[in-house]
């Protein structure tokens, strides 16, 4: 069978698989320190309310037999130290099929978290993850070269992922057509970086020079991947540099590293360095291999069908493990840059001389004078979900009523969501919220006022609340 494998992509394999494994810790590691305010059993949106309402077959996953907020820190903490595992190789010191269940376990362990999570784990990203974990189970190890069904279904993933965002965004919003959307975007998008503020002042015809390239690497570049190389590894280093802009440009949680992940086993290393010796596949891995193989191309019929639809959705799982997705990322872009501030008193009746003592983010925009930070690939769910709330009340209904209840109990597993609680002694008597516009400073005025950042008062979110 000598078909079955490509010898020249062990060093892209090797390459790909600890790139994922450090996705992995990143997501894991997220999840366990984040878990308990958000899904926990006292979360915003508990996890068992979630497994009430769903069942094995739409939402499968371990926490069906059980759920504790101790199993889940078991769970989270478990995906963290075999990602760990995974990053110093251990998977290539053990026989081929215990390095196959060694990589089945991340893939479990975050399905069940990702089942369990609801809006706070509603992004491309997570289903991204998923499939490409579950691929990578089937990728072996040392004692095999890679399997080629398996390089190509990667490339699969990749162009969908890549050609899927490209359509969404020349189906969508006209900035993209006519190249004008990079004036607005590194201003509004969801969590600026340390370098946004410098992105977005850069001259016109350079934002319009990176809105065509956008299309030329998500519409034309994906393409290229089904060429013979060298052109597919030039295509693949072509998103690569593109993922890495991205990377300085803004804050995307995994997506862009995941993204650079899935290019490196397209490129063809061979001429750096000679295979070392391995072994044929063995037939049952061989079977293996081209049942899931068959298994994914049937269920792709929905994802390339969504593709080529004039009414084409983003984001969206077809099966309840995630095995075959469809995305996309801003196919509309905001002009306008709005943000919740949320704020306490101890003044328990509201007069005129009422001080309000704002709580500080981790991530999304507060302080004027505070330049964002990079967090990637660390993902800060309650802040990406707070953009989502300034940009309509509906979005924040089910969460953002908790939220405020936990502040005004000084919830500890909350506040270590934030960056900055200005109640450390007791509680605040009152807790509101305002929606502020948010827009970068010119040099001129962070000159004058060191503030990277100048709000304008938009409206109140919600009018002062207490217990």
């Amino acid at each position: 069978m000598e078909w079955f494998t490509a010898d020249g992509y062990w060093l892209g394999r090797l390459v790909f698989q600890k790139a994922l494994a450090v996705v992995y810790l990143a997501a894991f590691l997220s999840a366990a320190l984040q878990f308990r305010a958000l899904i926990g059993e006292r979360g915003m949106l508990p996890a068992p309310e979630v497994l009430r309402r769903t069942d094995w077959r739409g939402a499968p996953g371990l926490f069906r037999l059980h759920y504790s907020d101790r199993f889940f820190a078991v769970v989270a903490w478990t995906g963290c130290a075999v990602a760990g595992a995974l990053i110093v190789g251990v998977d290539n010191r053990v026989p081929l099929g215990a390095a196959m269940a060694l990589w089945a376990l991340p893939w479990l362990l975050y399905l069940s978290i990702v089942q369990v999570g609801g809006v706070w784990y509603g992004f491309g990203w997570e289903s991204l993850l998923l499939e490409t974990g579950f691929l990578a189970v089937f990728l072996g190890n040392a004692d095999t070269a890679p399997p080629v069904l398996v390089l190509w279904l990667l490339r699969w993933v990749l162009f969908r992922l890549e050609f899927g965002a490209g359509l969404i965004k020349w189906r969508g919003d006209a900035c993209w057509r006519n190249l004008t959307c990079l004036y607005f975007h590194h201003e509004t998008q969801p969590m600026p970086g340390p370098l946004s503020w410098f992105f977005h002042r850069l001259p016109r015809p350079v934002h319009r020079a990176e809105a065509a390239a956008n299309h030329v690497t998500q519409l034309l570049v994906p393409v290229l991947l089904l060429t013979p190389q060298p052109v597919a590894s030039v295509a693949a280093g072509l998103m690569i540099v593109t993922q890495l802009w991205l990377v300085l440009s803004g804050n995307f949680a995994w997506l862009n590293w995941l993204t650079i992940t899935l290019a490196l086993p397209v490129i063809d290393w061979s001429p750096l360095t000679e295979p070392p010796a391995q072994r044929g596949a063995p037939l049952w891995y061989a079977v293996v291999v081209i049942a899931v193989t068959v298994l994914i191309l049937a269920l792709s019929y929905h994802p390339a069908r969504n593709l080529v639809s004039r009414r084409q959705v983003m984001n969206r799982s077809f099966d309840p493990l995630h095995l075959v997705n469809t995305y996309g990322a801003f196919g509309s872009v905001s002009r306008v840059r709005l943000e919740v501030v949320v704020e306490g008193t101890d003044d328990a009746v509201v007069h005129p001389g009422t001080v309000w003592k704002e709580y500080g983010f981790r991530g999304k925009p507060g302080d004027p004078r505070r330049l964002p930070r990079q967090f990637a690939p660390y993902h800060l769910r309650l802040d990406w979900l707070m953009w989502f709330a300034a940009l309509s009340p509906a979005y924040a209904r089910a969460w953002f009523g908790p939220f405020v209840e936990r502040l005004l109990e000084n919830d500890r597993d909350t506040l270590r969501l934030l960056r900055h609680n200005p109640f450390p002694g007791a509680p605040p008597a009152q807790v509101r919220a305002r929606v502020f516009r948010y827009r970068f400073t010119t040099w001129r005025e962070l000159r004058a006022t060191g503030c990277w950042w100048h709000r304008t008062f938009v409206r109140d979110f919600l009018r002062p609340t207490r217990r």
